[in-house]
């Protein structure tokens, strides 16, 4: 992998409970809607559980998920290809924290900061955000 290691933690407040952003972490319909510009596979589950691999895109850059742990409040994805690490995720009543770690040629912080944006954003719609 040509890149550079890179590593970025943030937390937040969302103005939603922790059920609506679980929703919004772990069903593809939900997360297709907030992580635009990113496209991810045709014929993904209704929601992510242990061992799902699947692909997206940013652009031509393809990247690999592997769910690696999965519970009711948190999410650890295996990436390969565009990001070489993981990402993961914590989650409660109001709050959601996003890690990365890995080797990416890509600006991995400025990418999880415009995320963490569009997914507080998304969330603050309730009517988007529970739609299916």
């Amino acid at each position: 992998m040509i890149g550079t290691f890179q590593q970025s933690r943030l937390r937040i407040e969302v103005d939603a409970a922790a059920g609506r952003i679980q929703a919004s972490l772990l069903q593809p319909d939900q997360f297709r809607r907030w992580l635009w510009p990113q496209r991810f596979q045709a014929g993904l589950p209704d929601a992510l559980h242990g061992d799902l691999v699947f692909h997206s895109y940013f652009g031509p850059v393809e990247i690999r998920h592997e769910v690696q742990e999965l519970s009711n409040n948190h999410l650890r994805l295996i990436l390969s290809g565009g990001i070489d690490g993981f990402h993961e995720w914590y989650w409660g009543d109001r709050w959601v924290q996003s890690q990365l770690e890995g080797v990416s040629a890509l600006p991995i912080s400025l990418g999880q900061s415009l995320v963490m944006v569009r997914l507080r954003q998304f969330l603050a719609n309730p009517v988007e955000s529970q739609a299916s």
